[in-house]
Order: C-alpha cells, then sequence, then structure tokens
C-alpha cells in the first residue's frame, strides 16, 4: 500500500494526489497536523533520504526559526525540528513499500 505523507491545503501535495488518482494509483492519505508523527516515523525517513532532503527549507516555517537555530542544524536538531513542527518537512512524503520519496516529481512517480 502506498502512503502519501503532507498538509491537505499544500499546493505541492494537491498535485501529487491529483496525479496518484489520475492514474488510478491507490494510496492512503496522512495529513501531518491532523494526524501527528512519530519520532520513528522521521527517523526511518531521515535513514532513506538523508536529514538534509527530509527538511524544507524553503518554507514559511524554515524562514520564521531563530537565525541560531537555523545556523547550528544538525540531523539530531532536525530531526526534533521537525517533530516539533512537521511543516519543516518537505512534502510530499511517499512511502511505497520500502521506498520513500521525498517531493514530487512525475517521472519519479511513473516508475514506482
Amino acid at each position: 500500500m502506498t502512503t502519501l505523507y503532507g498538509i491537505k491545503n499544500c499546493d505541492t501535495v494537491k498535485k501529487a494526489r491529483k496525479w496518484l488518482e489520475a492514474r488510478g494509483v491507490e494510496y492512503r492519505f496522512h495529513d501531518f497536523r491532523a494526524d501527528g508523527l512519530e519520532a520513528k516515523q522521521i527517523h526511518a525517513w531521515i535513514k532513506a533520504v538523508g536529514w538534509e532532503t527530509l527538511l524544507n527549507r524553503r518554507g514559511t516555517t524554515w524562514r520564521k526559526l531563530p537565525e541560531a537555530v537555523r545556523e547550528g542544524i544538525d540531523e539530531k536538531r532536525a530531526a526534533a525540528l521537525m517533530l516539533e513542527q512537521p511543516t519543516l518537512i518537505k512534502r510530499p512524503v511517499v512511502e511505497h513499500g520500502k521506498q520513500v520519496l521525498v517531493g514530487f516529481d512525475p517521472d519519479v512517480y511513473a516508475k514506482l
């Protein structure tokens, strides 16, 4: 089963969901805000794709963090921040079997 993680009002998540639905791909949607996340989930994603890939440095949540927090970021701190503020996670995150994808790229999705 494929699980798509994100927040429902994110444009990139909307694009990914539309793409999956247009191709008849069955998936489960997990909303970070409504359904929450556990530390073990974030650590599994970090192990699969790396914390730097998972951390969304382009969003407003990142820009609102104090500069001292942003400058001193490492894997442990990034994981804690993503758990505290899931909107720091680049979206969407897709789990398909043992594969983990971050972001939306139609070509990569098609290969899945």
